[in-house]
């Protein structure tokens, strides 16, 4: 099969697509023909080691894993003797490290699940990573509840979007801040409110949120405070990255270090991503309350590209890499 790899850190140049075996499912995996695959930032920071705290477990010098990708949706080509849950034909969507090939195996009881009959491969595809950080920030950390305000900062990016339908899926009164360009994409996602931020800085203004979803860092935790509740959270989901070190983290760390002057709570989290969370959000999708906004779409050969253009922060929604003829 063909698949991309990396044997060395650094910019999307030192990507290729290279001949690899083709994987066989041991007795409790599934072996799925790989239709659309989609990038996300945990890719280009694996691809360059940084923040270099992330070499502690992908390798110090080098990347000891070379496959890349995580986010894939397919069709089950074979199975395992014990799989049970799975069978050859079926239409799944998942997360496994070496999305970003024609074939990938996973375990049957670990991040895959059945792909939504309404989603095409390239919209499942775009969801395990992203709308599963969506989903947690939002339920798990944030403890939105129907009728609360929820403010998302980057509204209209890979996670932002998810959040937007999600939160409205809960019953939230939800305000999406985004740029120009995107403020009808964000509305069209069912946003109550949508804030231009290159006209109107949302934390000085009147309104207040019970929880303030940030996926960007673009103000500072004493900003968000002034617009939350006295009993608020802020869920840090990204920031600035410059900090070549510990990168995003830095947020969740300022985060941790300001929390105990403010009666506000800050709440930085890592994603989990399970079958359980994967079959959730199917569920949302078959209801019609969730789906994908798909910015652009890359052949396997220019998956490089898409990782490239994934990282200059303009992209709107999700960015996919397609494999096969999906007919």
């Amino acid at each position: 099969m063909k698949a991309v790899v990396q044997r060395c850190y650094g910019p999307p140049s030192v990507l290729r697509l290279e001949e690899a075996a083709k994987p066989v499912p041991e007795a409790d995996q599934v072996l799925v023909k790989v239709h659309a695959a989609a990038v996300n930032p945990l890719d280009w920071h694996y691809m360059r080691g940084e923040p270099y705290i992330m070499r502690l477990s992908s390798g110090i010098g080098a990347p000891t894993d070379t496959a890349m990708g995580v986010d894939f949706a397919g069709v089950v080509e074979a199975v395992g003797a014990d799989v049970r849950k799975f069978k050859v034909g079926d239409a799944v969507f998942g997360g496994r490290g070496g999305a970003l090939a024609e074939y990938v195996v996973v375990r049957e009881s670990r991040a895959v699940a059945h792909k939504p009959e309404n989603l095409s491969f390239e919209q499942a595809a775009a969801m395990p990573i992203a709308a599963v950080t969506a989903i947690q920030g939002l339920r798990d950390h944030g403890k939105l509840k129907a009728g609360q305000k929820v403010l998302i900062n980057g509204a209209s990016g890979g996670v932002g979007t998810f959040a937007v339908q999600i939160a409205k899926s809960m019953g939230a009164e939800v305000t999406g801040v985004c740029s120009t360009r995107n403020v009808e994409l964000v509305r069209s996602l069912g946003a109550d409110h949508v804030i231009d931020y290159t006209q109107q800085n949302f934390t000085k203004g009147d309104q207040r949120y019970d929880l303030i979803l940030d996926n960007v860092g673009s103000h500072s935790f004493r900003d968000y405070g002034r617009v939350l509740e006295p009993d608020g959270v802020i869920v840090v989901v990204g920031g600035p990255s410059e900090n070549v070190w510990i990168g995003p983290l830095i947020q969740t760390v300022k985060g941790m270090a300001l929390s105990p002057f403010m009666s506000q709570e800050i709440v930085g989290f890592l994603a989990e991503l399970n079958q359980s969370e994967l079959e959730v959000l199917a569920s949302l999708a078959r209801e019609g309350k969730l789906t994908a906004a798909i910015d652009r779409r890359y052949p396997l050969d220019r998956a490089a590209e898409a990782i490239e253009y994934l990282e200059q922060g303009r992209a709107r929604g999700k960015v996919i890499v397609t494999m096969h003829d999906q007919r």
